[in-house]
């Protein structure tokens, strides 16, 4: 069994709510995952010192394998001179010195895919051909029964509401390449709301036999819920294991004071395939 909580769009500046940070800290610590998931947006304008603090943050976290990716509000969208030149110099100093990355657990491997594009494409995101060839050249190392996940921040599935939300330019051909190289799960962020469901809601695909399993977190610490999560905030706990992937939704609840479990998906991993234990 490998667990992962999954937090996301931290908005470190003016969005960020500390008593939730608090509340998310120790819930994380409480349910103590192997693996640490924090898919984007770290800070509200990107600046060093709301990097500092998002940093310093992280670093209160278990000290297990933590997957980043950069986020739309990572690079400084309205300083456009540092946007063009150096558009993150403030993440690679205080996040991460890479953008596209590989870890490995035992029984998984996440590829974490830099889909910010900061002179083109801010809001959407974009995943390049040369980063699927990248996760290609990755994931088409591991056995079948090796758990892979894909970690961006944008989305490739729109949340199911009245927003309607765009999805990244050319999504459907990042999900045909992943559903090849026998992705079990995508985690992202972004929308602001959760939603946790499978790449086959929204595209039939080139292979149609399972899908991929999509989990996209809300703001876990921001004022700027969105949707069905408008000012609410959560993180996803996830268990997977050799027969099934299990999602439970964590929201939280401002008269409980803390974090709860609000819902429950459960998703076979087809074909059944191991986990080490």
């Amino acid at each position: 069994m490998l667990s992962i909580c999954h937090i996301s769009d931290l908005h470190f500046g003016p969005p960020y709510l500390p008593e939730v940070g608090e509340r998310l800290r120790e819930s994380v610590q409480r349910l103590a995952p192997q693996v640490i998931v924090a898919s984007g947006d770290f800070t509200q304008r990107a600046t060093p010192e709301q990097f500092a603090a998002a940093r310093a943050y992280l670093d209160t976290l278990p000290a297990v394998p933590t997957i980043v990716t950069p986020g739309n509000h990572d690079v400084p969208v309205y300083r456009v001179w540092e946007r063009l030149t150096n558009p993150y110099g403030n993440y690679r100093q205080h996040i991460s010195s890479e953008l596209d990355t590989v870890t490995e657990v035992p029984g998984a491997v996440f590829v974490a895919l830099n889909s910010m594009s900061p002179y083109t494409a801010i809001t959407n995101g974009r995943i390049h051909e040369r980063q699927l060839d990248f996760a290609a050249e990755v994931l088409s190392r591991h056995p079948d029964e090796t758990l892979k996940v894909v970690v961006a921040h944008h989305h490739f599935a729109p949340a199911p509401d009245y927003e309607q939300t765009d999805v990244m330019p050319k999504a459907k051909r990042a999900l045909d390449r992943f559903a090849e190289l026998g992705v079990d799960m995508i985690l992202g962020g972004h929308l602001h709301r959760a939603y946790i469901g499978n790449s086959l809601d929204i595209y039939a695909g080139k292979q149609r036999d399972r899908g991929i399993t999509i989990v996209q977190c809300g703001t876990s610490t921001s004022r700027r819920g969105r949707a069905r999560e408008r000012e609410k905030n959560s993180f996803n706990y996830i268990q997977a294991s050799d027969s099934e992937i299990v999602v439970t939704h964590q929201m939280f609840l401002s008269k409980a004071g803390n974090f709860e479990a609000v819902g429950q998906h459960r998703f076979p991993r087809w074909p059944h395939r191991s986990l080490t234990t």
